[in-house]
């Protein structure tokens, strides 16, 4: 019974995966060999025999290369206690002891994940349009109505994110399934007509065309990128279903379904080359194609949910390590962890996919952007991949050169392409990535001023909690516990300071509680808490550092629920307990800490904070806010 069970579980993981992970990989082939020969490309493929079977040839073995080998077989590896993504990376780098180097990687890491978040606008958008223009192959005369479906589907799909994707997440995975199918079946179509495409598995034609026909050869790689776009997702997702249910999926339905896919549109082109404008589509049997659309409209739904899903995962993360401010975070699953819905980013999302689509009205024009995202985050992820393996796992020297440099080799090749897209919509996703980087940097710079202003005006703990004890600050004890938050175990908190040296009056039972986030997905419940009684636990007087996980939302009532009579006293009562908490008022200083224009942006960013109370599960009606102003 036992090893049935861990089948089953197996097997849900591995739908489950099919449901989220690889939608957007899964999308591509809708789009990537119709961008390739595309005539309105700055430098387009010729459409011929040899060049079909490079171009067929080159996106399998890309594929291979930088999803098969380099993520499915290398970077699913570099997990931090089971979770991946960049962000994950990140925060492995800060274990490493050449500072310098860490601290150069963890701002190109920043840069990386900045590069999701344009590419978390830019997927919904060329992938929903990339769908819905299959109606203009049914129906020509529709074309007017493809941005406006797009839109409507766009909005309703961020409508519903606030919901969760629970109630709908059991539907993804049979969905993707009915996908994979579909397109390999259609690709088993083209492949029986023309057989000879099969011809395209061997590597000898993608080096033939790159070499043979170097001058549009180079520039068709921005396009062939799009095969492998998605690819990040494999690891981001990682900690929900598992690398050996992401790796089953992937070589077991993915890949071949996509592989049949790429090969049918080949064989289709081969026998009509007016067939490139739209490959996918035209390979579908007539009767097939509305139900096709729907499907397909479905799957690019689901790839959106996924880098939706995606980016609150990052936002949350980034905010835990300190790069983004506090944000307003809902859990919308009791059972499943790691299912959140962010407004603020969702907003920001909705607002910029709209604008996309408005924008550039197809597919085609969005595919220029698309692929300079995906190479920009691949090769991040790769060089840090490479770092970790060499400090962390001791891989040889000469092995990190020699194959990673084949692999840096291959991510730079698609880079260098795309970087000659920068005129024709390129310059995007950079832009994207350079103001939400901007912010990050500027929120972290931002976050240490004020952390050390704010340190120098609380004063010391100790020091602070020697004078009470000495009646430096005669005070009047009052009954009940109270609970001060504060940012670490060093200094008085401002509420603290405040509540004695204006109101002079000091509960019984007080609790200095410091919210500390580790490096690490998340803390177990036994090493939740860290009491230090400060020396003066006989006068109720105790600090507890409460440590959090960068998956986690700190909930300040449970981390002390889980405190041990003995390590209190017994006298903590937090269903009477009052909590303290400090606000602060930033204002531009005349200091030269920041450049004016970033402390401006610091505190407009600040604006965006989610309301302390609410991110950590306080009673409203229990909770006392004292504000202090400081200067940036």
């Amino acid at each position: 019974m036992r090893a049935n069970s861990t089948t089953t579980a197996t097997i849900g993981a591995v739908v489950g995966a099919l449901g989220v992970v690889f939608g957007d990989i899964g999308t591509s082939p809708i789009y990537t060999i119709q961008t390739v020969f595309n005539p309105d490309d700055p430098h387009p493929v010729p459409i011929s025999t040899d060049n079909v079977y490079g171009v067929v040839s080159l996106i399998f073995w890309s594929v291979m290369i930088i999803v098969t080998f380099t993520y499915v077989t290398l970077v699913l590896r570099a997990d931090n206690h089971g979770e991946g993504g960049i962000m994950a990376l990140i925060t492995m780098l800060g274990r490493g002891v050449e500072r310098r180097t860490v601290a150069a990687l963890s701002l190109l890491g920043i840069f990386g994940a900045a590069l999701f978040f344009g590419d978390s606008m830019i997927t919904p958008a060329i992938s929903v349009l990339s769908a819905v223009e299959g109606v203009k192959v049914i129906q020509p005369q529709f074309d007017s109505w493809v941005v406006p479906i797009t839109a409507v589907i766009i909005i309703a799909l961020f409508s519903v994110q606030r919901h969760g994707t629970s109630a709908v997440g059991r539907f993804f995975g049979p969905v993707m399934i009915a996908w994979f199918t579909a397109i390999g079946a259609c690709g088993a179509l083209g492949i029986a007509d023309h057989p000879e495409i099969l011809k395209a598995l061997s590597p000898v034609y993608a080096i033939k065309f790159m070499v043979g026909h170097f001058h549009f050869a180079f520039f068709s790689l921005a396009a062939i990128v799009l095969a492998v776009t998605g690819a990040e997702a494999l690891y981001a997702d990682m900690g929900h279903f598992g690398r050996r249910a992401i790796t089953s999926g992937w070589l077991l339905l993915v890949l071949p379904g996509c592989t049949l896919s790429y090969l049918g549109q080949g064989a289709l082109v081969l026998g009509d080359p007016k067939t490139a404008s739209a490959p996918f589509f035209l390979l579908i049997p007539d009767w097939a194609r509305l139900p096709m659309v729907l499907l397909a409209t479905a799957a690019t739904v689901i790839a959106s949910q996924a880098v939706i899903t995606g980016a609150f995962s990052v936002a949350s993360q980034a905010a835990q390590l300190g790069y983004l401010p506090r944000l307003r975070i809902a859990h919308t699953s009791e059972s499943t962890m790691g299912q959140i819905y962010v407004p603020w980013i969702n907003g920001l999302l909705l607002v910029s996919v709209l604008t996309l689509v408005f924008t550039f009205r197809s597919s085609a024009a969005l595919a220029f952007a698309f692929g300079m995202a995906v190479t920009g985050t691949i090769t991040i992820t790769t060089t840090l991949f490479l770092y970790i393996a060499h400090t962390r796992w001791k891989t040889p020297l000469w092995l990190i050169v020699v194959g990673g440099g084949v692999l840096l080799t291959v991510d730079l090749m698609f880079l260098a392409a795309n970087l000659t897209k920068l005129v024709h919509g390129a310059w995007l996703p950079l832009l994207i990535a350079l103001v939400a980087y901007t912010v990050m940097t500027t929120w972290q710079r931002g976050r240490e001023i004020v952390t050390r202003t704010r340190e120098e005006a609380e004063g010391p703990l100790r020091e602070f909690v020697d004078s009470l004890a000495a009646h430096e600050h005669p005070v009047t004890r009052v009954a009940g516990t109270a609970i001060f938050l504060n940012r670490g175990k060093h200094s008085a908190p401002l509420a603290l300071r405040a509540n004695v040296e204006h109101n002079h009056v000091l509960h019984e039972h007080v609790v200095v509680l410091a919210i500390v986030t580790l490096p690490v997905p998340r803390v177990p419940e036994s090493e939740r808490n860290e009491v230090d009684a400060l020396g003066y636990a006989k006068d109720g007087i105790i600090h507890v550092t409460a440590q959090f996980g960068y998956m986690e939302t700190p909930k300040v009532r449970e981390a002390l629920s889980l405190l041990e009579p003995s390590e209190t006293e017994g006298r903590i009562d937090l269903d009477d307990a009052s909590y303290f908490l400090s606000k602060l008022e930033l204002v531009r200083g005349s200091a030269p800490t920041m450049a004016a224009w970033r402390k401006r942006l610091f505190i407009a960013t600040s604006y965006a904070t989610a309301d302390a109370a609410e991110y950590f599960g306080l009673p409203s009606e229990s909770t006392v806010i004292m504000g202090s102003r400081i200067e940036v």
